[in-house]
């Protein structure tokens, strides 16, 4: 189950904890990024999450990718991550 918490002091920090796993929890955290007004950090911060799968993973990266700050990333998320930046994009997918 993932959980968030809003607070915002010139930047807009979104503390997550639990697992972002299902389709479901990705979908909650574009709608949440999505609501923000622009002219802010948006950062989500990963210390308590626990567990991951390949979409989120996809996902982060292309927060990352859209200016979002990862912190607190965890170390084998963030390794993920980073595969995914070496990896060549394929054609048509």
């Amino acid at each position: 189950m993932l959980r968030t918490r809003r607070t915002g002091n010139g930047q807009v920090l979104f503390t997550l904890s639990g697992r972002i796993e299902t389709t479901e929890d990705i979908d909650q955290l574009q709608q949440l990024l999505a609501a923000e007004t622009s002219g802010h950090q948006l950062v989500l911060d990963m210390k308590d999450v626990t567990l991951v799968n390949q979409d989120a993973v996809k996902f982060l990266r292309r927060c990352e990718v859209d200016g979002i700050k990862l912190e607190n990333c965890p170390l084998h998320v963030r390794r993920w991550i980073d595969q995914l930046e070496d990896q060549p994009r394929r054609r048509g997918v």
